[in-house]
């Protein structure tokens, strides 16, 4: 990656990484350390931020002090990462101790997430639902994808089994009932399916909006998490194969080349992101793609979508993520290993 691609990711991450001050940072510790004083501290803590419906808040330090608030405010989520890690940290403390608490933490909580799954297979991002774009079948920022993946771990990892056989099987049902939602949901054009938007009509499974600058569009960064599934399913059917060859396919007509995104600092000496013309830049793909053209665009708060990055305000401009080397290895490794194994 070019430095000045590098310096941009790690700005990107910044909010993030403050995010990060949750179970996650634990997930890679050993079994032992799970059974230590010290994994027990910290599991009490989250304990806390439980929320009374199962699920646990988004960008909350959940791991460095006691919840002491109104239990009433804590608002459980699938964005963000929110929930599923700190499921996946009770689970291993089940393993490691055996203690009641730290099961039945686990438990009310696989519970919630498989009571927010709609019929239709998808999950909202936010249960209870709270009406508005938050209860749109959610693949924003990996949120759907993440959920699919953890079901899927409970339902056939060892690790996961003191979990009751038909609590098991309910998952594994969710995972699938979750597969047919995302096959209903590819953005059809002239008969093929494309990519996703980031949020589907949980009825319809139309695009949807989301914030005002979140428009119903074709996803160049959602959808690679969304194929990256679809291609670990070990027996693909004709309709999953015909799913992922579709999107590659978008992808590899939808890439942004010959432009480079950079880092000045503008006359007033602020950071500003800027687009500039390179005939040796990366292939970039852009967040959003109009849904009738097919071109890519930027937005601001006003809903307006415009075609360059330089045609939006400063704090949108440089407040998210508009374009990225999002499908370069989906394309370069994932896709041609997948090609090899599934043949």
């Amino acid at each position: 990656m070019r430095p000045t691609l590098l310096l941009l990711a790690l700005l990107a991450m910044l909010p993030r990484l403050a995010a990060d001050d949750s179970a996650r940072r634990y997930l890679g510790k050993t079994d032992a350390w799970f059974g230590s004083a010290e994994a027990k501290k910290v599991a009490d803590i989250i304990l806390t931020y439980q929320a009374d419906a199962g699920g646990w808040p988004k960008n909350t330090d959940t791991v460095s002090q006691p919840y002491s608030g109104d239990r009433s405010k804590l608002q459980p989520t699938f964005d963000n990462k929110g929930t599923v890690d700190e499921l996946r940290f009770m689970a291993r403390m089940v393993n490691a101790t055996k203690a009641e608490a730290y099961r039945k933490s686990f438990d009310r909580g696989l519970a919630y997430v498989l009571k927010a799954q709609y019929a239709n297979g998808g999950w909202p991002q936010f249960f209870p639902l709270r009406k508005g774009y938050y209860d749109r079948i959610t693949f924003n920022d990996g949120a759907m994808v993440r959920v699919l993946e953890f079901v899927r771990e409970v339902g056939r990892d060892d690790r996961y089994g003191f979990s009751d056989a038909q609590t098991r099987e309910s998952c594994r049902q969710a995972f699938d009932r979750g597969i047919a939602c995302i096959l209903k949901c590819p953005i059809v054009v002239g008969g093929q399916p494309t990519v996703w938007c980031a949020q589907h009509d949980e009825k319809t499974f139309a695009p949807a909006k989301a914030r005002s600058y979140e428009l119903p569009s074709f996803s160049g960064s959602e959808s690679v998490g969304i194929v990256r599934l679809l291609m670990s399913l070990e027996k693909p059917t004709p309709d999953i194969r015909a799913s992922i060859e579709g999107a590659i396919a978008w992808f590899e007509a939808h890439k942004v080349v010959g432009q480079r995104l950079d880092k000045v600092t503008d006359k007033d000496g602020k950071p500003n992101l800027v687009m500039v013309p390179d005939p040796k830049a990366p292939d970039l793909w852009a967040r959003f793609y109009d849904l009738k053209t097919g071109a890519p665009y930027v937005c601001d708060r006003d809903g307006i979508p415009k075609p360059k990055l330089a045609d939006i305000g400063h704090e949108r401009r440089n407040g998210y993520s508009w374009f990225g080397e999002y499908a370069r290895d989906l394309l370069t490794k994932d896709y041609p290993a997948w090609k090899k194994k599934a043949k």
